[in-house]
């Protein structure tokens, strides 16, 4: 079996659930630099995924607590629609040579939390494959968190 120490994690498994994470950012604008939530508006907000795939990845999430995709109005599915174009914009400023987009809508599509959804926007750069994914089935996050963060956060005053 394959590991890779990651001791940051430690203080994620020792919280107990209470709620869904994302209505609790959803109503915490207090709290928006902690929980690196960088636009919010009254239908929804964008935070940075804390399990990125890539550097840069980031969710746009209803503030409303919803599971399933055709549940939205149609007034919240065009706004997110709308959104998720100004975030293609913000990726490819902060240097995306590609991006993958979309909704994990349940568990047994992915989603790692079903009850409410969340749409994923992940950059993707030339050569971000490398033997570490390729051999060792290990992704490698290749930029400091936080400063991405404040990157994103700055390159989306541009575009929201």
């Amino acid at each position: 079996m394959d590991r890779l120490y990651a001791p940051w994690r430690r203080s994620y498994h020792l919280k107990k659930p209470n709620g869904c994470v994302f209505c609790k950012i959803a109503k915490s604008p207090e709290f928006d630099d902690e929980n690196e939530v960088f636009y919010r508006d009254d239908i929804c907000f964008f935070v940075m995924n804390r399990f990125p795939y890539n550097p840069g990845h980031f969710m746009i999430i209803p503030n409303r607590h919803i599971a399933n995709y055709e549940d939205l109005t149609d007034e919240e599915a065009s706004h997110i629609a709308i959104l998720a174009k100004k975030g293609t914009k913000i990726l490819k400023y902060f240097g995306a040579d590609g991006i993958n987009m979309g909704w994990n809508i349940g568990f047994d599509a992915g989603a790692g939390i079903p009850e409410h959804i969340h749409f994923h926007l992940v950059p993707r750069f030339k050569r971000d494959t490398n033997m570490m994914t390729t051999i060792f089935n290990t992704r490698v996050y290749s930029a400091d968190f936080r400063k991405v963060f404040e990157e994103i956060r700055e390159i989306s005053k541009r575009y929201l």
